[in-house]
């Protein structure tokens, strides 16, 4: 673990994020290319997933970039256990692994994005602030690959689940999100502020009990509350 490296902040509080690596190299590299970043702030670097789970306790990142397969405790694990430890942490996996089992599985524990490492730094720094925001990102690659898998998932008979409530104007939001829209888009689209949009997110997931627009997506899909081409 090194010390705390500061980026630069343009008008609000920087996105505090812990980078969580076990190739030292390319954890190292990073740490340096997002300080410089304006409005980043790296709070810490850890080089498997335990230790970072105990620093994301410690220092409470807004959001965490883990990498899916690291020595004592793998990113999938650690990214249960931070969310459990740091319920306001958003996690990005940033990983070689284009698996599909490895996205579904990160989607599930929690997390709100997932890119492979060959992204820009751009496309990191650009991940990291949509993360913070509220909103999920992963790699067109891979974004193929989970609409492939809500197909899946929306093929077998199923009644719908028992007891949810989800307003017209929540499954509306949540057909949107499901196109890959974010906020902004959203509240263009439906004509309401972003605001708005923001609480019918936070309430989709409140009464799905899940953490991410993702894993509520997957869920929607699963249980026949909306229907994709």
């Amino acid at each position: 673990m090194t010390g705390t490296v500061t980026g630069t902040a343009t008008g609000h509080e920087p996105v505090r994020v812990l980078v969580v690596d076990d190739q030292e190299l390319f954890r190292r590299g990073l740490t340096m290319l997002l300080a410089v970043e304006a409005g980043i702030e790296v709070v810490g670097e850890a080089g498997d997933g335990l230790e970072g789970t105990d620093l994301a306790a410690t220092t409470a990142p807004d959001v965490v970039l883990l990498d899916v397969r690291m020595p004592r405790r793998s990113g999938i694990e650690a990214c249960q256990a931070i969310k459990d430890a740091v319920p306001s942490a958003k996690i990005i996996m940033l990983t070689v692994s284009d698996e599909e089992s490895d996205l579904y599985e990160a989607v599930k524990s929690g997390a709100s994005g997932y890119l492979l490492k060959d992204s820009s730094i751009d496309e990191v720094a650009q991940a990291v602030r949509v993360v913070a925001d509220g909103q999920s990102l992963i790699s067109p690659s891979m974004a193929v690959k989970l609409l492939d898998e809500f197909k899946q998932m929306a093929r077998p008979e199923r009644d719908p689940v028992s007891g949810l409530r989800l307003t017209d104007r929540e499954l509306e939001v949540l057909r949107l999100v499901a196109k890959g829209m974010n906020n902004r888009e959203i509240a263009k689209e439906l004509y309401i502020s972003e605001n708005t949009v923001k609480n019918h997110v936070r309430n989709i997931l409140e009464k799905l009990q899940l953490h991410s627009r993702m894993e509520a997506v997957m869920y929607a899909v699963k249980e026949k509350l909306l229907d994709l081409p």
